[in-house]
């Protein structure tokens, strides 16, 4: 009951679950039958069957065993995995299905790895740290982060909710349509600026310094773009203008914010997309740009929310 009241005061489902040690799993059912029955479904009844197989001490030793495999000389678990462990490993007598309720009653899921480089170099990491931050006090600079993307007319699907036993298709037309972008935001402001290319190298790259040098009001005295080391990007022959370049730490896409964007764009305007034509695709780009363009404080939270140095506001 007093879970329930903490919800109907406003408190949020994560901050009740942790606050009355239970999982986000029984809290829902709480839920569900304070909905269904009023305060008369959430009495605890006499439960028929016999004890659950897995004690609080071995609990806690499956935990420890779940978030690190290597004790088991084992890489990753999956349940079964995990129950083939417990059953020929540790001679426990335990079902399939009372392994896998326990893992969910233990707020433990499948989850996909993320990629990630392992060639960081974390010395050139705090260095550039270090000079990010020293920009920041400077009131005479103003920071933008550059960075390229290539959108296609057939993108990858990506997942969603279905009713079980639901087939989901997207059409595939394999016409490899592709356009690029070259970009540019600067968090403290929100301002985001970008053209269309249809590839990138340094001749593109110039023209698109260019037309930032042109049309962007910059009203600090000095505008460091921040940028990774694409080949085009360090070619000696392009000119900067107004812009004083600094390079990411190699391997460091996480460094820069504009890549939050990229995956947002992606994500709300390509999602199920599939371009016929070239024409169709950049369409569909030119209003995914002006949206962004146009959401300045949504660029600040996200792009000030990250791994790197908060920006001032």
């Amino acid at each position: 009951m007093l879970a329930i009241k903490c919800l109907l005061m406003g408190v949020t489902h994560e901050q009740a679950a942790g606050v009355f040690n239970i999982s986000g799993r029984t809290l829902s059912r709480w839920i569900q039958r304070f909905n269904a029955s009023g305060i008369d479904g959430l009495t605890e009844h006499s439960r028929p069957g016999r004890p659950r197989k897995i004690s609080p001490e071995q609990a806690v030793h499956y935990r420890e065993l779940i978030r690190h495999p290597q004790q088991a000389d084992q890489t990753h678990w999956t349940a079964r995995k995990f129950h083939g462990y417990l059953t020929e490993g540790l001679q426990q007598e335990i079902g399939y299905r009372t392994v896998v309720r326990w893992l969910h009653e233990q707020n433990f899921c499948l989850k996909v790895p993320q990629s990630w480089p392992d060639r960081q170099d974390e010395a050139q990491r705090r260095a550039f740290m270090g000079q990010l931050k020293e920009y920041l006090q400077d009131p005479d600079i103003e920071i933008w982060y550059q960075d390229e993307s290539g959108i296609e007319g057939d993108p990858r699907p990506r997942r969603r909710w279905a009713s079980k036993g639901e087939k989901l298709r997207q059409p595939y037309l394999g016409t490899h349509l592709r356009m690029n972008v070259s970009g540019m935001v600067c968090p403290r402001t929100g301002e985001f600026y970008a053209l269309e290319f249809t590839h990138s190298d340094a001749d593109v790259f110039q023209v698109f310094l260019n037309h930032a040098n042109q049309d962007l009001t910059l009203t600090r005295s000095r505008n460091v773009i921040i940028l990774d080391n694409a080949t085009w990007h360090r070619a000696k022959r392009i000119d900067w203008g107004r812009f004083e370049p600094v390079f990411l730490p190699p391997y460091s896409p996480d460094l820069n914010p504009i890549e939050r964007l990229w995956l947002l764009m992606k994500a709300d305007w390509f999602t199920g997309f599939v371009a016929k034509t070239i024409d169709e695709l950049i369409t569909r780009l030119d209003m995914a740009l002006n949206w962004i363009i146009k959401r300045k404080t949504g660029n600040q939270i996200m792009c000030c929310d990250g791994n790197y140095l908060t920006h001032p506001l």
